[in-house]
């Protein structure tokens, strides 16, 4: 049997595969708002055969917002577009998950299709963003302020309240974001984070955040239910955030009821040089896995079914997490089964007599 395509428990939740939709950020909300493009986007990769679809990055507060078109959860009206979603996405037989996140030094910036570069400034809509240090991302982005504890406290109480949010908004699992160079991340990384109090300096104060929010989250959300973390391996910078640290870091979090790493990288250095090619970061997943003893979760450049496969049977990683190649292809997982052997997807109802390869039909009998 395929592993890939078998069944996958973690606390009391049983996902009915181990491929899952990535966050994927789609900058088309306003005021965060969900709307039809998310219903679409998500509901259609539940309709393909993923067994758990993530939301994007979703803001926990309004200024922690990559762009102002970001998906947040920081007010209760935002909790009922996101409930019509769920709905849909339980229907088809898949969980819904949501990422909760912060930007940081990295908020306000603009979408990435509209071609600029760098910080919205707060005169044409935009806002000063925070972070750890007055360190800047980059000379086109705007410097931070440097957060004081009552904005650290406020985050983590932000957090909190958006966990809540989500769990009457109807998802199953939250994934706390600590990767890709936003607020968390900063705090993780030397090369964003140069506070001298208890929130830098030395490993065990450059996590703290992390391990606050996280705990802060894993206490609000029902024991049945996982909590997953999405952690950036490595920096991609000599003297940055680094495997090792990463191990360290898992631990900590498994010990405060963390259920899976969600294994990325990079992020946190506009000058970083990855090598990047087919399961370029599974490697790091598999470390972690190996030496933590926590489940975890690969992305990165993961394409064929049988290469997920591989990954999976070789106990590199317990979830594959598919982003570009389900915006390519939203039925993957459905192609997936049939190239695996495994007869276990079924196609919805509606597309069956289109999709059947044992009863091939005319495009004439597929009638208005």
């Amino acid at each position: 049997m395929s592993l890939l395509l078998a069944p996958y428990t973690l606390r009391h939740l049983t996902l009915p595969n181990r491929i899952a939709v990535s966050p994927m950020c789609q900058y088309s909300s306003v005021d965060g708002l969900a709307n039809d493009w998310h219903l679409v986007h998500l509901g259609s990769r539940a309709v393909g055969g993923a067994g758990l679809v993530f939301t994007e990055a979703t803001a926990v507060t309004a200024d922690g917002r990559i762009t102002a078109q970001d998906l947040g959860l920081w007010d209760d009206v935002q909790i009922a577009p996101l409930q019509r979603i769920t709905r849909f996405i339980t229907a088809q037989g898949a969980v819904p998950g949501i990422q909760l996140a912060h930007a940081g030094r990295k908020a306000s910036t603009y979408r990435p299709w509209l071609g600029k570069q760098g910080s919205v400034k707060p005169a044409d809509g935009g806002w000063t963003p925070i972070g750890p240090s007055s360190i800047a991302f980059d000379p086109q982005h705007t410097a931070p302020i440097e957060m004081t504890k009552a904005q650290i406290d406020e985050v983590i109480q932000a957090f909190v309240d958006a966990a809540h949010r989500a769990l009457n908004a109807g998802f199953k699992v939250v994934e706390v974001h600590a990767a890709h160079g936003y607020l968390l991340h900063q705090f993780l990384s030397p090369l964003s984070n140069q506070r001298r109090d208890e929130y830098g300096s030395c490993f065990e104060n450059r996590i703290r955040l992390t391990l606050q929010v996280t705990e802060a989250v894993r206490n609000v959300w029902p024991e049945e239910l996982p909590v997953f973390v999405r952690l950036s391996a490595t920096d991609w910078v000599e003297d940055g955030w680094n495997p090792d640290e990463t191990v360290a870091l898992a631990k900590r979090l498994r010990a405060l009821g963390v259920d899976l790493i969600d294994v990325s990288s990079g992020g946190t250095s506009v000058n970083a040089e990855i090598p990047t090619g087919p399961g370029y970061q599974t490697r790091f997943a598999a470390k972690v896995r190996e030496e933590s003893g926590i489940a975890t979760g690969t992305v990165g450049m993961i394409t064929e079914p049988m290469q997920a496969e591989t990954i999976l049977r070789t106990a590199q990683a317990d979830i594959i997490f598919l982003a570009r190649e389900l915006l390519r292809d939203p039925y993957w997982p459905l192609h997936a089964d049939d190239d695996l052997g495994g007869n276990k997807a079924t196609w919805p109802a509606q597309y069956q007599r289109a999709t059947s390869r044992a009863n091939p039909i005319h495009e004439s009998d597929l009638r208005d």
